[in-house]
């Protein structure tokens, strides 16, 4: 049924999202009003009560997305219980990194070596969600396998699949996208005019002019949308004259292509023709980027050659005027992106040049420069502006990581920048990710140290061979960090490499400190100090070993020394305004606390460690502080709120690896706090609430844990003098010969 406009009438929207209270999601916030498709919203949002998949199908630019999204916000709410996730896919070129985008798209971080599927598949089981998967047409066969295999599952699953063509799969119900009703579509324009030229309104003058254009354009809101940005500039009737001109121009394109697409590059072509030689050179230089992008990054790569770098603002400001680039705020501050068919045809010119290749090469310049700034910078007060940036450039990264590790000759920087990344595989939770880059690497220049290389190329080599070590240890997958480590050490002896040998005998100690041979561990942690010493390296790893030391000597039951060591850390790192680091450091000082029985500073101590890991999304320093906590719940004589704490530490220690990596030392402590809740509770009890508290999630847990600590403790406890001389506990892990405990 088509509805009727009428010039100068205002329209309500009938299809907004139903209100009520916010369900848990990512789908972003909408910057501006949905209009048309009433009908289809309710159709697609009533199917999924029936069908677990639909594909929403269409032509480039008929607004698949935004629909898809609008119409997973309508579903029922008993179907959605767990939120609506999208995952955006266009950025994506690797199948094998499907799964990864998913994983990081649902907001789950996992330390462990389980395959992303799995995780994928143990999460989504018994969940009530919408997972809107957008863009997945160039990765059909990853994508179509991942379906079915999370399909069958979970049985709570459903997917709105976005794409040019079906996942073919057995279930799937298509649902094509027609581009919108003429009058649905001279609404689009006239709601987007009026944003640009306050006031504006559809009338008797303009009326006529604006539903041809509509109608030249097939409706196609993409191409409508682009032709009402060119009102700061033209006439309604003006654009009626220029689209004539620009059909005749732009129809030569490949014969058997569909009308709409042949439509759409004209909209995009004439949009383009439009543009100054300046703004068509920057369109075609933007299309290198992959996802969203800065202005400080755009000025160097795509500055010189016919665009100086100071012209680039304001050559991108008119593009951003035209509906070419479309600004976000984020966390990491104001951002830019183009629509996926603007790149595409973006770049098609840079192609056209002869300009890819060079654009490509700055563009990993750029982001390889990036990544060591922010390595730098995660020594200082900066860190939680550094893992908002990475975050941000995650989907560049990863394109400057595939240029090195797929053009002949750059494989070392591919290692340098895989290892460079370290701080954001280790400590914001991207375990899983980092292995992938950092095997990939090192599979592909296994000979390197062969080849009589400058030093530079062993270098880069050296950085990932203890990178890849370091990452392993914490996924539990010691056999592999052996390999790497020891590689590592060898070589860097026999070259001369100092710095390369002091990280690679670390990160043997660390390895020997989570499979609780404590000896070799300190001997090992004390040698890599002392290298460090001598070479004058200080950053976050150097710290991180005085703590792992630490761990070490409290293992042994000497607790002075470990507390003497982690407050020398605190200071250092309050010196710089790191808090990674520190959150560990934290954590011993806690221990300690619990064993000299002051339960007070042990609870203030771990919930500011608890407040930064989660922060990070360091899993691992998340749930050791969970169990700890725990621990002293149990000691506070709340033993029903311990056994909700350690069942929400046996919630999460799935996603990190090994539970308390399987050592006798780590474990004691639960061991402990199990064993007196137990006690007190009954086993029935005990495991009642233990199960509540598996049941919650990461972020619930955390809050839980913080929560009760501020309503019993709001003062800071002040940082001793000096350490304490004497324990009144035994260290919490003290194995004997027969393999018992005592304490």
């Amino acid at each position: 049924m088509r509805r009727s406009l009428r010039p100068g009438t205002p329209h309500d929207d009938p299809h907004a999202a139903p209100t009520g209270p916010p369900r848990p999601g990512n789908l972003p916030h909408e910057l501006n009003r949905f209009v048309g498709r009433a009908a289809e919203l309710t159709e697609l949002a009533g199917s999924l009560g029936s069908a677990r998949l639909i594909t929403v199908t269409g032509a480039g630019g008929v607004g698949k997305s935004r629909f898809a999204a609008h119409a997973a916000a309508r579903v029922p709410a008993d179907l959605r219980r767990d939120g609506v996730w999208r995952v955006e896919l266009s950025t994506v070129r690797q199948p094998e990194l499907v799964e990864h985008t998913l994983v990081e798209s649902l907001g789950l971080t996992d330390h462990t070596t389980r395959p992303p599927r799995q995780i994928l598949v143990d999460h989504l089981a018994e969940r009530q969600l919408v997972l809107v998967l957008d863009g997945f047409e160039h990765l059909l066969d990853a994508c179509a396998a991942l379906v079915r295999d999370l399909l069958r599952a979970a049985p709570g699953l459903r997917v709105v699949a976005v794409g040019r063509r079906p996942l073919t799969l057995d279930g799937e119900r298509l649902f094509p996208l027609a581009p919108l009703p003429v009058a649905d579509a001279a609404e689009l324009f006239a709601d987007r005019a009026a944003a640009l030229l306050p006031g504006f309104r559809l009338n008797g003058d303009n009326l006529v002019d604006v539903l041809e254009v509509c109608r030249r354009l097939d409706g196609l809101p993409l191409a409508v949308e682009l032709a009402a940005a060119r009102l700061r500039a033209l006439s309604p009737g003006q654009l009626v004259e220029r689209l004539d001109d620009r059909f005749r121009l732009l129809r030569g394109g490949v014969r058997d292509a569909l009308p709409r697409h042949q439509t759409l590059r004209t909209a995009i072509g004439w949009s383009h023709e439009l543009c100054t030689a300046q703004e068509r050179l920057l369109w075609a230089r933007l299309s290198v980027f992959s996802g969203r992008f800065d202005l400080e990054a755009a000025e160097y790569i795509c500055g010189g050659e016919g665009l100086h770098a100071d012209e680039v603002l304001d050559v991108l400001h008119e593009l951003l005027a035209q509906s070419v680039l479309i600004r976000e705020e984020s966390a990491a501050g104001v951002r830019y992106r183009m629509l996926d068919t603007v790149r595409a045809y973006g770049a098609e010119w840079l192609d056209s040049v002869g300009d890819t290749e060079r654009m490509r090469r700055r563009h990993r310049d750029w982001y390889m420069g990036l990544a060591t700034w922010c390595e730098l910078d995660w020594f200082s007060s900066r860190q939680t502006e550094v893992a908002a940036r990475i975050d941000a450039e995650l989907p560049n990264l990863r394109a400057a990581l595939e240029y090195c590790l797929t053009e002949p000759g750059e494989t070392h920087l591919g290692q340098y920048l895989a290892g460079t990344l370290w701080f954001y595989w280790a400590g914001c939770g991207r375990l899983a990710e980092g292995r992938h880059w950092l095997d990939r690497s090192i599979g592909l220049d296994g000979e390197l140290l062969d080849t009589g290389e400058p030093g530079e190329y062993a270098d880069s080599r050296f950085k990932a061979l203890w990178v890849l070590g370091y990452v392993a240890i914490l996924q539990g997958d010691t056999v592999p960090a052996l390999a790497a480590l020891q590689e590592c050490h060898d070589e860097a002896e026999r070259t001369g490499n100092a710095t390369a040998l002091a990280y690679a005998v670390h990160r043997t100690g660390c390895l020997a400190l989570v499979t609780d041979d404590m000896p070799r561990a300190e001997q090992l942690l004390r040698d890599a100090l002392a290298r460090y010493r001598e070479i004058g390296e200080l950053n976050s790893n150097v710290l991180m070993g005085q703590v792992e030391l630490a761990m070490a000597v409290a293992f042994q039951g000497d607790l002075t020394e470990a507390v003497a060591l982690c407050e020398d850390v605190r200071q250092v790192c309050e010196d710089h305004g790191e808090r990674w680091t520190r959150a560990y450091a934290l954590y011993v000082l806690a221990y300690a606390a619990w064993a000299d029985d002051d339960l007070a500073r042990a609870r203030v101590l771990l919930e500011e460690c608890l407040a930064i890991g989660h922060e990070f999304h360091d899993l691992l320093g998340t749930v050791l502080a969970v169990e700890l906590l725990a621990l002293v719940t149990t000691g506070e004589g709340d033993a029903a709120e311990a056994a909700v704490l350690q069942g929400a530490a046996g919630g999460i220690w799935p996603a990190v690896g090994l539970p308390l990596f399987g050592s006798v030392y780590y474990n004691v402590p639960h061991e402990r706090c199990e064993e007196r809740a137990r006690e007190d509770l009954g086993d029935a009890r005990f495991d009642e609430l233990a199960r509540t508290g598996e049941r919650l999630g990461h972020d619930e847990a955390v809050a839980r844990a913080l929560g009760r600590g501020r309503r019993q403790h709001t003062a800071k406890v002040p940082r001793p003098a000096r350490p304490a001389a004497a324990e009144k506990r035994e260290p919490a892990a003290s194995p004997t010969k027969g393999g018992e405990t005592t304490g």
